[in-house]
């Protein structure tokens, strides 16, 4: 476990007239924002209000367990070896990736059980189990997934999406393609057995979007898992967060923890820096900020005149949706639960109707669905020998919504209701084998990631949230500022973010041409 914290008078006195960048949160966007600069001949500082670089991403080590905290996985393993060549360096030197086949099983109360792989015709087996008259209906959502892979992730996630224009030009395209239709009206399109519809239309939840409203150019997910495959990075994203803080440092960056940003300061138009929560002001040419666009607009750039993300813009825009997380260590049960893989999805008895609770009603209910997560039978380093961690997952309704829930007092009863699902669908026993724990709410979310509402995956992807829609990666609020991370345009998931770095170097000049 790494945690940098360098005198930050020292890193003020060592910035150089003219190379100087600050990256605001060491998130994964961040990150690779600061190795895109860093790249580019910036000096770069990156500050974070957490110990660890890694944001959602970072990990939480009690007890003899590592608890990864966000994202559980690495698809388009490609991106992450462009970005570490673009700074010179091998990824596969400095990370370890382990593919996952089968990627995840699907499970129902019925004890009906779907498993996602990367073999066509061993999925296409699966599909033939739960409905043999929509297998040819399945091939077609591949087909259709693999057109929206290569038009929406290689040609618009890759570049800037700021200009009108940029829009205007592909709206044709969006036509054709149904980029109206929602992924799970696209689905249900395609096959009509109701349970193969959750399997190929619930990937937007790992974004923070509704797959009853979220644009179907998000089924390409299908397609990029089965042609890169699904892969797990040794050490979590918190190691790969800390292979990609040494490359910063090795560049001649700092990473500036327990530091949190108060202010974008801006004088004449352009950004001239940054203010400190402890009042010290540190001066930059670029400012980068991976805090979520929300926070970004409405609190660092609190006394800045907005021309374009002002506060009735904010309130409109619609967050995705929150998260009730557990992660627990279990004492003694490596070589137990035989039939439970790396990663579990537990479908409750309703897929749409839960869905309407969540993100339109705002309603915690009393069923739920859960994302079970065991990394310690890829990865044993997670855990003591002979023991598991697990974190478990239930998305919940974001703290915008007038519900009246008390997450202080609801925690403890959320909690007992998702252990009787995992002691009766999954983990027999369960409760008495908990060793170590932690539980996150949509209020941590909200503290801990400063993100608004407590959204756990910042503004949702809906099609009038996202490309030209979407918080720019070029600010039009101040020359030299720029956003990355999921808030901002391709948007939310690993990729998406590492991919806004992308973007981001494309549209900041290099150290050399900064005067």
């Amino acid at each position: 476990m790494m945690t940098r914290v360098d005198p930050i008078e020292s890193v003020v006195a060592a910035q150089d007239d003219g190379r100087r960048a600050i990256v605001i949160g060491a998130g994964l966007g961040g990150l690779a924002a600061a190795m895109r600069l860093g790249a580019k001949g910036y000096r770069v500082t990156v500050i974070d209000k957490l110990d660890v670089p890694g944001g959602r991403g970072s990990a939480l080590w009690q007890d003899g367990h590592r608890f990864d905290l966000g994202p559980t996985i690495v698809t388009v393993p490609q991106l992450y070896r462009e970005l570490w060549a673009a700074c010179g360096r091998d990824f596969d030197a400095d990370v370890t990736l382990q593919a996952l086949d089968p990627f995840y099983e699907i499970r129902w109360p019925d004890g009906t059980r779907f498993v996602a792989q990367q073999d066509t015709e061993k999925l296409r087996a699966e599909v033939a189990k739960l409905s043999p008259s929509d297998v040819a209906g399945f091939d077609r959502f591949l087909e259709d997934s693999a057109r929206r892979y290569w038009f929406g992730f290689e040609d618009l996630g890759r570049r800037s999406m700021h200009k009108l224009w940029d829009l205007v030009k592909v709206l044709p395209t969006f036509g054709m393609l149904r980029a109206d239709r929602s992924v799970y009206a696209h689905a249900a399109k395609r096959v009509k057995n109701e349970k193969l519809r959750m399997a190929l239309s619930f990937h937007p939840l790992f974004i923070g979007g509704d797959p009853l409203h979220v644009t179907s150019m998000y089924i390409l997910v299908a397609y990029l898992e089965k042609e890169f495959g699904v892969h797990y990075a040794m050490g979590g994203l918190a190691g790969m967060a800390q292979a990609m803080a040494r490359v910063i440092e090795d560049q001649g960056g700092t990473l500036l923890m327990n530091t949190e940003a108060d202010e974008i300061v801006v004088r004449n138009g352009s950004v001239t820096g940054v203010k400190l929560k402890s009042g010290l002001e540190m001066g930059a040419d670029v400012v980068v900020s991976n805090a979520d666009a929300g926070h970004t607009y409405s609190q660092l750039l609190r006394r800045h005149k907005k021309r374009r993300w002002t506060a009735a813009k904010l309130k409109r825009t619609r967050y995705s949706m929150s998260l009730f997380v557990w992660y627990f260590g279990t004492r003694g049960t490596r070589d137990q639960w035989q039939d439970v893989g790396h990663h579990t999805i537990l479908n409750g008895s309703r897929y749409t109707g839960l869905l309407k609770d969540i993100f339109i009603k705002g309603k915690l209910c009393d069923d739920m669905s859960l994302y079970v997560h065991r990394p310690s039978v890829t990865d044993p380093s997670v855990a003591p020998e002979g023991d598991d961690t697990f974190y478990v997952l239930s998305p919940v309704p974001h703290l915008g919504h007038d519900n009246g829930v008390d997450w202080a007092a609801e925690e403890p009863k959320y909690k007992a209701r998702m252990l009787k699902v995992l002691e009766d669908q999954l983990l027999p026993g369960l409760g008495d084998r908990i060793s170590s724990e932690v539980v996150f709410t949509p209020e941590t979310f909200r503290d801990r990631y400063l993100s608004p509402h407590g959204a756990g995956f910042s503004i949702e992807p809906r099609i009038l949230q996202s490309a030209w829609f979407r918080p720019h990666n070029v600010s039009e609020e101040a020359r030299g500022l720029y956003l990355v991370g999921a808030g901002t345009h391709p948007g939310a998931g690993v990729p998406g973010v590492i991919s806004t770095a992308e973007v981001l170097s494309t549209l900041v000049p290099d150290a050399v041409a900064v005067k």
